[in-house]
């Protein structure tokens, strides 16, 4: 991210736009897709993956950002840190949120972080990939389709 200036413009991103089924020019589309982290600044790795956003980002400018977003049709809340923050019950693991994703479906999806770091989850939950994603791919081809707009 920092030598690019794209966020997921690594492994994690060639996952994350096959699970949503979209070209890399589609994602990095600023009138079709809004990517927000959670932090502004890459906080670091620590033992089991990266470190946590600083606690005063999130509150200091998320609702402010996500508030001049007029047409948001789905939200992925991506990983730990953001189901803590966007899911009332985000205090649970990421798989219960994940199991439970039709709990926030069709505004909201919560989903594990596409990292490579987590080929063993994605592995002991087959089901996010078989069963999760294509509604995925098929929300996101509805909300990208010339007439939804």
């Amino acid at each position: 991210m920092h030598e690019t200036g794209l966020p997921f413009n690594d492994p994690s991103g060639d996952r994350l736009r096959q699970w949503m089924g979209v070209t890399r020019d589609t994602f990095y589309d600023e009138q079709k897709l809004a990517i927000l982290p959670m932090g502004f600044c890459y906080p670091g790795t620590g033992k089991s993956g990266d470190l946590p956003p600083r606690p005063e980002c999130a509150p200091a400018w998320r609702n402010l950002l996500l508030d001049r977003l007029p047409q948001i049709g789905l939200t992925l809340v991506i990983g730990q840190y953001a189901h803590a923050w966007h899911l009332a019950d985000g205090r649970k693991s990421v798989t219960a949120n994940v199991q439970h994703w039709q709990d926030y479906w069709p505004d909201v999806l919560p989903m594990p972080h596409p990292s490579p770091r987590n080929n063993l989850w994605l592995r002991r939950n087959p089901w996010f990939e078989s069963d999760v994603v294509p509604e995925l791919q098929r929300r996101v081809a509805l909300l990208l389709a010339p007439e939804y707009g």
